[in-house]
């Protein structure tokens, strides 16, 4: 249905059916000739064509949701679902509606913006990217095209400054460090993934300034080994306190730990860099306990990044002139757990 149909149905042109479509008060518009345009709207079942009010330089009030990777919740504990109910809740609040992109260009086993060198996102008039995994040429891209979107998690880029709603690891990892300190613990090791991925640098980023501040020189042990040999790596350095990026790498060395009689946090205290992700086990043995634990932990606060991602990326919408990239810090809430207790070996 187009609108110069709806127009012939009302018995107006087709300029006054764009100026009610549009929701101008035009004077030239009649309440009379407004209603009948109105009631051939209702009865043709016309909608507006977005792309193409995209194209001409409206916006849709439309903010669209890409992910990387395959995140749309499996159930009430998923990683992601405090993410989405955050979006979800302030795109309401907001007046936004939201489109969620799920199909096609995915190549490798991952999500790609650009398909057949088009921007997939330009439907909406902006969007929020989340995922761990991103493809740095096309963040690249979409600085230089200047689309408007937001990252979920800290993000870099050689192409400029993207705008981010993140949680501040580096205070946190620096607080459970200290934490970790106040209980005696003076060979603190970290268990940190490898990789470029900001987050995981943050935590590095933290751990190296509290082990500064104390004057100790940093133990750090790649996590993507068997269990055994990463805990070999620790007591071997004499640790007794570790800092682990994920609960699932932190369950597999209790594990390992338990069949050695060593008890958390008896003989051996864990922190975990954040909250439990059993999807995301780095270590198969793990999976299934992670979340029963009362980790000594900090909490990422999820659904206020969420709702803070919605709320810069209407800022940058609706603001008047070219505005700056936003970059938004949320601190982290340390959870005392029973994990990290007083230290009792040397």
């Amino acid at each position: 249905m187009t609108q110069a149909e709806v127009a012939r149905l009302a018995g107006v042109s087709q300029a006054i059916v764009s100026l009610v479509v549009n929701g101008s008060d035009s004077v030239r518009v009649t309440p009379e000739t407004r209603r009948r345009v109105e009631e051939a709207l209702k009865a043709t079942g016309y909608t507006v064509d977005l792309l193409g009010r995209r194209l001409r330089g409206k916006a849709n009030r439309i903010l669209g949701v890409f992910t990387y990777e395959s995140v749309f919740p499996s159930g009430s504990g998923d990683f992601y679902l405090p993410f989405l109910g955050g979006i979800e809740a302030e795109a309401e609040a907001l007046g936004y509606d939201l489109l969620l992109f799920t199909s096609n260009g995915r190549r490798d086993g991952r999500r790609h913006v650009y398909e057949h060198g088009s921007n997939r996102l330009g439907i909406a008039d902006g969007s929020i990217l989340l995922g761990r995994h991103t493809d740095r040429e096309e963040l690249a891209r979409l600085l230089e095209e200047r689309f408007p979107f937001v990252f979920i998690g800290r993000r870099e880029s050689e192409a400029g400054k993207v705008s981010y709603v993140s949680a501040d690891y580096v205070t946190a990892t620096a607080e459970l460090f200290e934490r970790m300190w106040s209980h005696g613990h003076r060979r603190i090791g970290l268990v940190a993934l490898s990789g470029d991925l900001e987050g995981t640098a943050d935590r590095l980023a933290g751990y190296l300034k509290a082990a500064r501040r104390h004057r100790k020189q940093p133990i750090v042990v790649a996590a993507e080994r068997q269990a055994d040999e990463v805990l070999d790596e620790l007591l071997e350095a004499g640790v007794t306190g570790v800092l682990v990026e994920t609960a699932a790498m932190a369950q597999a060395l209790e594990v390992r730990a338990a069949a050695r009689r060593l008890a958390v946090p008896g003989d051996i205290s864990l922190g975990v860099l954040g909250d439990p992700d059993p999807s995301q086990a780095q270590f198969a043995e793990a999976a299934a306990a992670t979340e029963q634990r009362d980790w000594s932990m900090f909490r990422i606060p999820r659904r206020e990044m969420g709702r803070r991602s919605v709320r810069t990326l209407v800022d940058l919408l609706e603001s008047t002139g070219r505005r700056s990239p936003a970059q938004v810090l949320l601190p982290c809430e340390l959870v005392e757990g029973s994990t990290i207790g007083d230290v009792s070996r040397g």
